[in-house]
């Protein structure tokens, strides 16, 4: 097993990972808030982490890894979303849990080792408040808590930025209650109709960014060996977190190692509702997209790298991925997977260099390494549907098949072989017979040519 090696992002470069503990690794993902679907982007860590999280498990052993991944239950986007359907929060967060393990599921993703709900740890919230309040790291004013950032001299250090470029950039809540326009929220007043807890400044609820670092100190300890997540979490949360955790922990160190992936997009351009371009992963799945063709897609970028989703890879991948599952079909699976494999991924998670070497194991007929293979990248090909059964793409398919033969019913014949030729060079094999006709996608199959029959 090749030495893995990761990218941290706090130090720019790649580092060895060396447990704080020789043999077991910890590591700590920032998990969902829980108020709607995921969409794409949400899942992209999920995929990443969890490609991380099977790397660790083989190289050091299922019961030898900590992976924690919260849950965000208390925010103030999911006592909106509340109110607006006029449902508890507790039905709201409970349903869209549900939603969100459904759907990784799909993709792939493991269940984490651990998966703490912020609202089972506000005591823990509350005791790093106070202890922060003592050493004079943080201050209430008028029911809030707030952290004082000029007190921890190494904020900006994860992102890069400097206090005085933070300030002319200014996206921050400036409040009368606070000293410094930087400082930011570890304790918030809740109003009668709103979830609270008691508490020494009042009853109310936590900021968001306390929550990582007292779950993370309570489950992982004052210093662990990873922590991921998205690169829109790098500041200001996880630069916070690492403020307030150094400031009531100055024993411990954090995390040694931070991991960043890069957003996603959608045929090029930024995932937006305004643009026509949002969807869910649930969209996606309900579109008869296999979850092994969106994890594939994702693993064929770098984590990071923008990824960029589209039709053309999601077909690509539907095609590599049948090829392989008729190629490994019955194969008793080889004790180990391919070392070259396993090195590419102890290279900070090089996972496009792994699915490269997949397609050279697959044009070598080494079906019981690549089956090894393709099962640690997490890829379960007995999931993927058969010949005939439905994918994405059917119904366009069935449509225009069935215009086809309504076309020649009719005597429309320039109609019928119009059609005939924008499928063929889809890739779509028809097959005409006295039964009738049937078609199937080929190895050739390419979707956008299909936007030809509009």
């Amino acid at each position: 097993m090749a030495r893995i090696q990761l990218y941290d992002t706090a130090t720019r470069r790649k580092q060895p990972l060396e447990p704080i503990v020789p043999g077991r690794v910890s590591m700590y993902v920032c998990g969902p808030t829980v108020y709607d679907r995921a969409h794409l982007g949400n899942a992209r860590p999920a995929v990443v982490f969890d490609m991380l999280f099977r790397l660790l498990r083989h190289a050091y052993g299922a019961a030898n890894v900590t992976y924690v991944r919260n849950i965000t239950d208390v925010d103030d986007k999911i006592i909106a979303r509340a109110a607006e359907r006029g449902i508890a929060i507790d039905d709201l967060t409970g349903q869209t849990e549900d939603w969100y393990h459904d759907d990784m599921a799909a993709l792939g993703v493991l269940a984490p080792t651990l998966e703490p709900h912020a609202t089972a740890h506000i005591p823990a919230m509350v005791a790093m408040i106070a202890r922060l309040i003592e050493t004079g790291h943080a201050y209430a004013a008028e029911g809030h808590v707030l952290f004082r950032v000029r007190s921890y001299p190494e904020y900006g250090r994860l992102s890069g930025r400097s206090l005085d470029d933070m300030i002319a950039g200014a996206r921050v809540d400036v409040a009368p209650y606070k000293e410094d326009p930087l400082d930011f929220v570890l304790w918030k007043p809740s109003a009668p109709d709103q979830p609270g807890w008691q508490s020494p400044w009042s009853r109310g609820r936590p900021g968001w960014h306390i929550e990582c670092s007292a779950m993370a100190h309570a489950l992982l300890g004052a210093t662990f060996d990873i922590h991921g997540g998205g690169n829109d979490l790098m500041f200001p949360h996880h630069e916070n977190e690492i403020a307030q955790s150094a400031c009531a922990h100055p024993e411990g160190g954090f995390a040694r190692i931070w991991m960043h992936n890069e957003m996603l997009q959608v045929e090029g351009r930024k995932m937006s509702k305004s643009l026509g371009n949002f969807f869910t992963v649930r969209d996606l799945l309900d579109r008869a997209i296999p979850g092994e063709v969106i994890r594939f897609v994702m693993l064929s970028t770098h984590y990071r790298k923008p990824m960029d989703w589209t039709e053309e890879k999601a077909a690509q991948a539907f095609r590599t991925l049948r090829s392989w599952h008729g190629q490994t079909h019955g194969s008793l699976a080889a004790p180990e997977p391919d070392a070259e494999v396993l090195r590419l991924l102890s290279d900070d998670l090089n996972t496009p260099g792994a699915i490269s070497r997949l397609h050279e194991l697959s044009a070598r007929g080494e079906r019981e390494t690549l089956a090894a293979s393709v099962a640690l990248l997490g890829l379960d090909l007995s999931r993927l549907p058969e010949r005939g059964q439905p994918t994405a793409w059917d119904e366009v398919v069935s449509r225009a098949v069935e215009e086809r033969v309504r076309a020649r019913s009719e005597k429309r014949f320039q109609e019928a072989d119009r059609i005939r030729a924008i499928l063929q060079a889809a890739g779509v094999a028809v097959m005409d017979s006295p039964e009738g006709s049937r078609w199937e996608l080929t190895e050739a199959f390419d979707p956008r040519k299909l936007e030809a029959l509009e």
